[in-house]
Parts: structure tokens; sequence; C-alpha cells
């Protein structure tokens, strides 16, 4: 399980997550937040891409200060613009790069690869070169590189972003059938029905920790509560 113990952290001198306790051992967690809330940084400290300044973030005991390698073995990460995460000229090579060094025979490297580029639609891709896919397709190879290393705990960083409503729809099908504990963040709110829990953040904390309903109520009113008024607006 993952447990953050008073986790604390700045960007020159800003703090961005406030003294964060959570234990998340849910199969399926929402969080939620507006831009600038914290929620992406607090993401990156759950497999060591960012380290606290001060708390710590544990896997099953293990600190991701002292132990950065082997809980990203168990916790895969996916980001919000796939381009960004596609490394390899082809489809086949991007998900088969994630493997090498792993211990896997070359017999059973492509057996993983072939499998999961069938399993999320991309076999007839194999050998297409990765920046020419779709923005959908993309996002499903980001997607399948991961997976392919076969994680425990899958962390989406806002992986339909950047996606058409057809592409939102398939990713988000995709997330709901993996047997993975998924960590979702997202702006589209609908896609947390069904959740086991969602969180929210404002300012670097979390303010609201429940059932998906009642996470999203409370999120759309502190919107509300923070939009400015008509004449700040012409201001």
């Amino acid at each position: 399980m993952l447990r953050l113990e008073n986790v604390t952290h700045a960007y020159d001198g800003r703090l961005v997550l406030r003294d964060i306790s959570l234990e998340l051992g849910e199969h399926r967690i929402g969080l939620i937040g507006a831009n600038g809330s914290g929620k992406s940084t607090l993401a990156r400290t759950l497999n060591g891409l960012i380290v606290p300044d001060s708390g710590r973030v544990l896997l099953d005991g293990l600190d991701t200060r002292t132990h950065a390698r082997e809980i990203r073995r168990r916790v895969g990460f996916v980001f919000s613009d796939a381009a960004a995460q596609i490394v390899m000229p082809t489809v086949a090579e991007d998900v088969e790069v994630g493997l090498r060094g792993r211990g896997p025979t070359r017999e059973e490297i492509d057996e993983r690869v072939r499998c999961v580029l069938e399993r999320h639609g991309l076999a007839g891709h194999r050998d297409h070169p990765a920046h020419l896919l779709s923005g959908g397709q993309k996002q499903m190879l980001a997607l399948a590189s991961v997976l392919v290393t076969e994680p425990e705990i899958l962390v989406c960083d806002e992986p339909t972003t950047l996606l058409d409503l057809r592409n939102i729809k398939v990713i988000e099908q995709t997330l709901r059938g993996l047997a993975q504990q998924v960590i979702l963040l997202t702006h589209h709110l609908d896609t947390l029905a069904g959740f086991d829990r969602v969180l929210v953040m404002d300012a670097g904390s979390i303010v609201f920790d429940g059932a998906p309903d009642a996470a999203v109520a409370y999120y759309t009113e502190l919107m509300a509560l923070s939009a400015p008024t008509e004449g700040e607006h012409r201001s």
C-alpha cells in the first residue's frame, strides 16, 4: 500500500504540498483539483519522481528516498502529454524499451510486446513511426509502454487532457478494465463515477476525501466560491 506521512514540498519557497498524510489502498482512486492545487506534484511523489522536502512516501514500507528504483518498477506513471513519454522510433520499440535490463529473454520480451499491442489495439501499428500516430493512439502507446512492465499500481496524470471525446472514452474504458490499482488525476469529473474514493486538493492540501458524488459536489462548490465576481472580471 502507498502511504504518505506528513509530506510537504515547495518550489522556490512556495509551498505546493502542505503536510499531507494519506493511505491509498482502494482499487480506484481519483484526485481532482484546480490547476496549481498541487495534485500533479503529489502524484509525482508516489513513485519517487519527486522526493518531498519533508515527510515520507512509502510503498509497503519502502521509502521513495532510498528505494526509488524498486518502487518505480511497481508504480507505473502515465503523463498527460504522451509525446513526452514516447522515446523510441517505432511503436514496438517504444513498448519494448521498458523491459530491457529487467531479466526477460528475447522471446519473452517479444511475446509480452505482442500481447500488450494486441490488447490495446496497436498490433496493426507495430512497426509504424510512433510520432505519426494519432493523439489517441499515442496516449494508448504511452499506457501500453507502462503496462508491459506489469506494475502493481498505475498513476495517471490527466491522461485524457489532450484527447477528443471518443478517445477519452477509450482511455476511460481501458483504465476501468485494468487489474492494477489506478490513481487517476482528471478534470473529466464524469470519469470518476464508480470509483472507490476521490480526493479533492486545494492550495496544496487534501480538503475532501470521500465518495465520488460527494467529492465532485464539494469540488464544484469550491470552484464556484473561488470564481471571480463580475466586478473582479472588469477590474
